[in-house]
């Protein structure tokens, strides 16, 4: 669970790339310059990725600490698959 201050810079962080991403709509719309359109998608890449590290650190802050005090396996096996898989599709995406 995320508490109200990592809500609210995750929420901020969303806001902006929303903006990010009208932007690049109207870029299209007025026939903006390829490579122009290219390098703001890479900053709305960037920003994403920013928002998956915030949520990754507040998971494993959490929940994954979580399991671990738990002293149960099955749990504890459970979020380690879970960021295990997540960090596997990051690598193959990029």
């Amino acid at each position: 669970m995320m508490s109200e201050n990592q809500k609210t810079r995750v929420t901020a962080r969303l806001k902006k790339i929303e903006g990010q991403v009208r932007g690049l709509q109207k870029m299209v719309a007025d026939d903006r310059y390829c490579m122009d359109i290219l390098t703001q998608t890479r900053s709305v890449f960037a920003a994403l990725r920013a928002v998956e590290d915030l949520i990754m650190e507040n998971h494993m802050n959490t929940c994954v600490a979580e399991a671990i005090r738990s002293n149960d396996p099955e749990e504890q096996h459970e979020k380690i698959g879970e960021v295990m898989s997540v960090l596997a599709q990051l690598r193959k995406n990029g």
